[in-house]
């Protein structure tokens, strides 16, 4: 079974959207190496051909639960050194797609959280469900914020609502997070690809030189990669603590981890 599924909708003879699909039904479409893969390769055939609009959603009617728990829970086993290697290479697979030089507009169909809400944020517009859960939970495990997004909220939302994300890892709902500024637009789950394949298809409408352009020059992708390095080396601190620890036996328990700062 494929992790990361495309669909093509073709608009005329040269313009087309492409549609990648998360698809873990396993595990809710957590993020995974081999899942990471093949979206980056998909990502790469989008380059040398690239399409007027990309659409990113989820099947199984959820977007994403976020980063796997057994990958994660293998973290805790190895060096500070490898730990801080892998992780820059794992949050770089899924942001690839920032590399597109084409609009990118996420349908998070259903839950999206911790890194696989980061993913919407690395998209240049998302559209949620109404009944949607959305939330950065890194803090509530343990970890510091992942995935760029100690760099991303800040760029998209302000200090503001970036620390009521992160520092309080609050729930929201579509709406709610259409009312914060943190999506385009929200709607039924249902409908939610159908309205984003209409911003794309909106946006096909333009010049796609100019809007290649404008992707280049209005994201820093340089200042994402430090952020990157910093959140690899924060993580891969926080996956040596005992706290750490705690966050994987209360999962298996099913009971809330009690921290103790060690």
């Amino acid at each position: 079974m494929a992790l990361v599924d495309s669909e093509t909708v073709e608009l005329s003879s040269d313009s087309r959207i492409e549609i990648l699909y998360l698809n873990n039904p396993e595990t809710k479409n957590s993020m995974t190496v081999p899942m990471g893969l093949e979206f980056q390769a998909h990502i790469e055939k989008l380059k040398k051909n690239p399409p007027r609009a990309v659409v990113i959603t989820g099947k199984n009617d959820i977007f994403s639960a976020g980063g796997n728990f057994e990958l994660l829970k293998s973290f805790a086993e190895k060096s500070f050194e490898t730990n801080k290697k892998e992780m820059f290479e794992f949050y770089n697979l899924f942001l690839s797609v920032r590399d597109l030089n084409v609009p990118v507009i996420c349908a998070a169909n259903g839950h999206a959280i911790g890194a696989g809400l980061s993913i919407t944020l690395a998209c240049d517009l998302r559209v949620f469900a109404d009944e949607g859960k959305y939330q950065f939970n890194f803090v509530k495990l343990g970890i510091h914020p992942g995935m760029g997004s100690s760099y991303l909220t800040k760029e998209l939302f302000g200090m503001e609502t970036a620390n009521r994300l992160l520092f309080l890892a609050e729930t929201v709902s579509g709406k709610e997070a259409l009312s914060l500024g943190i999506c385009y637009d929200s709607v039924p789950k249902a409908e939610v690809l159908q309205r984003a394949t209409e911003i794309a298809i909106s946006l096909s409408e333009s010049a796609p030189m100019a809007l290649s352009e404008l992707k280049k020059n209005i994201y820093d992708r340089e200042k994402l990669n430090a952020a990157l390095r910093k959140e690899a080396e924060s993580q891969a601190l926080n996956f040596l603590s005992q706290d750490f620890r705690e966050t994987i036996r209360s999962i298996e328990e099913k009971r809330k981890p009690v921290f103790r700062g060690l």
